[in-house]
C-alpha cells in the first residue's frame, strides 16, 4: 500500500517530505529540522523538472538530497551564528553570579565551611571559613546556587 502511494505521488514524495519536515520544526522546535525539510524541498522542485530525465534515479535524488542536507545545515549554522550577539545583561537569568561582589551580614554561623546568608529576600548557602552571625562577608564567587564568601 505505501509502495503504491510513493510510485504515485512520484516526484511529490521529496515536497510531502519537505512539508512534514516543516511541520515537526514546528511541533519540536530546534531549528534543525527546517534545514534538512528546506533541501527536501528543492530535490521536490528538482524531481518536478527532471522527473522524465533517465539518469534521475532515486539513488541520484537521495544523494542530492543528502548533500543539500548537509549544506543546508551548514549554511543554517552560519546564519544563526552571524546573528547572534552579545548581551547587553550577560548575568540576565544567571542570579547567583549577580551577586559576586556584594556584601551581607551572616545571620546564621559559618561552620565546618559551610553557612548561610540572606540577600535581598533570599537565603543563600554559603561555603567560607568559620564565623559567627553578625559577621560582614563578601560574595567571591557563585557557583551552582552556592557562593564562596570571605570575611570582610
Amino acid at each position: 500500500m505505501l509502495e503504491r502511494i510513493f510510485l504515485e505521488l512520484g516526484p511529490w514524495n521529496w515536497m510531502v517530505l519537505g512539508f512534514v519536515l516543516l511541520a515537526l520544526e514546528i511541533l519540536v522546535p530546534g531549528v534543525f529540522l527546517l534545514w534538512i525539510g528546506i533541501a527536501a524541498i528543492i530535490v521536490g522542485a528538482l524531481s518536478l523538472q527532471f522527473w522524465d530525465w533517465a539518469a534521475w534515479t532515486w539513488q541520484v535524488q537521495t544523494l542530492l538530497f543528502l548533500a543539500l542536507s548537509l549544506v543546508a545545515a551548514y549554511v543554517g549554522h552560519r546564519v544563526n551564528k552571524a546573528r547572534e550577539t552579545d548581551s547587553d545583561e550577560p548575568l540576565l537569568n544567571r542570579r547567583d553570579a549577580q551577586l559576586v561582589g556584594r556584601t551581607a551580614t551572616l545571620e546564621e554561623p559559618i561552620r565546618e565551611g559551610r553557612g548561610r546568608i540572606r540577600l535581598d529576600d533570599t537565603v543563600w548557602k554559603v561555603i567560607g571559613p568559620d564565623a559567627q552571625p553578625g559577621t560582614r562577608v563578601r560574595v567571591v564567587s557563585a557557583h551552582g546556587g552556592e557562593l564562596t564568601v570571605e570575611t570582610v
